[in-house]
């Protein structure tokens, strides 16, 4: 069974138009998930090690103003569109659409104020939470009134996010949770002694703006191969890598497999990813740099948490031979991605 409460967690600032913040805690025998509705964001998530001890894996804050101020999109779910467009441009049925630029020369992650940033309608389900948002037309540039819910449900072990959009015009969408997960436990220095698995022969190398080249590329020979278990410390220095923020191509199959594999021997803590989409970012918190208090006081630094980000293709709206990205009137997108919690 999954227990579900709601308190307030805070207001927002008035500049951002004040409006309650709630929390939403779900709670199984093995998982606790805490959820805002302010950017849907999993600020919480406990899960046990091998001894039955409760530990938090997500890096967040502590309280409401940590969210409301710039951070990594730490929990978030982002959009209309993960990830980047190159030049924040791209036409849609003969129309050029100019995106905010908030990284770089690109758009990142919806723009100057994207999903993660706004409050969600929510409505409580026996095992978990579902939110609303209604995104306006033109909103950060993007066309069409989006209609967009997010349903986080616990079940034992496994959290699952559902998201399902419809639209009034033709339009990319994309979305994805951005959780910052150590196994070890948040607040850990680094994740160098997880091991991970993704199960991808192929994946999209990017230009210095973290753009991808157009080519996919296989991973057979490269320190991009994950297809099996590496440890990731050894593995970044063997292969003289900084860290990995890429794409890894999945499977082009609607239905929902097995995608990544990450296990933190110490603790005997594994957590499996499970996805309908076609690709998945694999982020190792390359630009964390101890700048930011998250929960308990304690720093982030570089490489203390790695994000699996399931997602379309970065940039498929201007790269005709990715994934399809663009959402139809009349028709719906409908994504499930989860998230198992175990110990070996």
């Amino acid at each position: 069974m999954t227990a579900v409460r709601r308190e307030a967690f805070g207001r927002m600032p008035p500049e951002e138009g004040g409006g309650e913040v709630e929390k939403f805690i779900l709670q199984s025998d093995s998982v606790k998930v805490e959820i805002l509705s302010l950017g849907c964001i999993i600020t919480t998530l406990e899960t046990k090690d091998r001894d039955g001890k409760f530990s938090d894996v997500v890096l967040g804050f502590d309280t409401l103003e940590g969210y409301t101020r710039k951070h990594p999109f730490f929990g978030a779910v982002v959009g209309r569109v993960a990830n980047r467009i190159a030049k924040g441009r791209f036409t849609v049925d003969g129309k050029e659409y100019q995106l905010f630029l908030n990284n770089g020369p690109n758009s990142l992650h919806g723009g100057a104020k994207g999903f993660d940033k706004v409050l969600w309608s929510p409505e409580v389900l026996p095992d978990g939470v579902r939110f609303f948002r209604l995104s306006p037309d033109g909103e950060e540039g993007y066309p069409g009134d989006l209609k967009v819910w997010v349903t986080y449900t616990l079940n034992g072990r496994q959290l699952s996010i559902n998201y399902r959009a419809q639209t009034s015009k033709t339009t990319p969408i994309s979305l994805t949770n951005h959780a910052y997960f150590n196994l070890a436990g948040q607040g850990s220095r680094d994740v160098y002694d997880h091991e991970i698995s993704i199960e991808a022969d192929s994946y999209l190398p990017v230009d210095d703006t973290k753009i991808p080249t157009g080519e996919v590329a296989a991973v057979q020979g490269t320190g991009f191969d994950l297809r099996q278990p590496v440890e990731l410390g050894k593995h970044l220095q063997k292969f003289h890598l900084d860290g990995f923020d890429h794409n890894f191509c999945l499977q082009q199959v609607q239905s929902p497999r097995l995608v990544a594999r990450v296990c933190h021997p110490p603790t005997g803590r594994t957590m499996e990813v499970h996805t309908t989409q076609p690709g998945i970012q694999f982020y190792t918190g390359n630009n964390l740099d101890g700048s930011l208090k998250g929960k308990g006081g304690i720093t982030y630094p570089k490489h203390s948490a790695f994000c699996l980000e399931t997602q379309n293709w970065p940039d498929a709206v201007n790269r005709p031979h990715f994934p399809n990205v663009l959402l139809q009137p009349g028709e719906e997108y409908n994504h499930t991605t989860w998230f198992v919690f175990n110990t070996a």
